[in-house]
């Protein structure tokens, strides 16, 4: 007997896209499962079907989209044991990516197929689900300045081409103090503050402790306060390293703690972007929660 899941599907830009990937899809999980196909829209968000996917029974729930749309949808299932498939369907994957679910559409749905799953920890940011990070200061600035139409057009490369523009503008540093269960540190100039569950080698800014891991019960923070264009420089280069190798950055303005529970506070008010999406300005709390989320991944990406 068919399996029942339901399937949260964010539109791409042109509907003759949308259609054909949900035809591919259909053909694919349907022989396996009896799909209910529901779309995100303006006025419902990919959390509040994923609800709805719980309250009906739904025995495996499935999002297709980026980021954001992926985390709205964990939060419902966080705790529940539900199984959790994952298409990525958006510019940056950052989730799918760590987790080594590849683009490739027909490749994800077989991942889904063969049913192999993951327990990874997520978190709650001001009582938002987080799958990923949260990103203080250069991050969330950059993130605002890669509009709809330079994603759409270059993908990814928006956000590298934003964060390239943000960097040569000069990065205005802020006071921030972070406290967690065991310390507290505070920082006179900090230009970026990030907060990762998960991360994958390319959320740069993520990668100053010693390898960020979604199954550890524990948030790593990064805090960077590089004071000049050659420091920052010279600290981006030393995180791309930390993010492939898993070794800590030693420099004196690149700074790393893990914890289970954060607070932040920054003066003055600093944006923040959540799992891609801005969701406001500091401060900002944040827990972990331990083995929290039943996640489909490729049976090689156990460890």
């Amino acid at each position: 007997m068919s399996r029942s899941a339901y399937l949260i599907l964010k539109p791409a830009s042109e509907q003759r896209e949308t259609e054909q990937e949900l035809m591919e899809i259909r053909a694919m999980l349907e022989p396996e499962f009896n799909l209910s196909v529901y779309f995100t829209t303006p006025e419902v968000s990919a959390g509040q079907l994923a609800h709805q996917a719980v309250e009906s029974g739904a025995e495996v729930v499935i999002a297709a989209g980026g980021d954001g749309t992926v985390s709205a949808a964990a939060e419902a299932l966080i705790g529940t044991e539900i199984p959790f498939g994952v298409i990525p369907r958006g510019t940056a994957n950052a989730f799918a990516t760590y987790l080594g679910i590849p683009k490739d559409l027909k490749a994800a749905c077989q991942i889904i197929l063969a049913s192999h799953t993951r327990l990874v920890d997520t978190a709650l940011c001001n009582g938002k689900p987080m799958v990923l990070l949260a990103g203080i200061g250069f991050e969330a600035k950059t993130i605002e300045q890669a509009d709809s139409e330079a994603k759409n057009r270059f993908g990814a490369l928006a956000y590298i081409l934003a964060g390239v523009k943000q960097f040569w503008q000069g990065m205005k540093p802020f006071e921030t103090r972070v406290e967690t269960e065991s310390q507290t540190a505070a920082i006179q100039q900090a230009t970026a503050v990030t907060v990762a569950n998960s991360a994958p080698p390319t959320s740069v800014l993520a990668h100053g402790t010693t390898g960020v891991y979604a199954d550890d019960g524990l948030l790593d923070i990064t805090i960077t306060s590089p004071q000049s264009r050659l420091e920052g420089a010279i600290a981006l280069y030393h995180l791309i390293k930390s993010g492939f190798n898993d070794n800590p950055v030693e420099l004196d303005n690149v700074h790393h703690l893990r914890a289970r529970h954060i607070k932040i506070t920054t003066t003055p008010p600093q944006p923040v972007v959540l799992d891609g999406n801005l969701i406001g300005t500091t401060p900002i709390e944040i827990e972990c929660i331990p083995s929290s989320l039943n996640v489909f991944i490729p049976r090689n990406e156990e460890n």
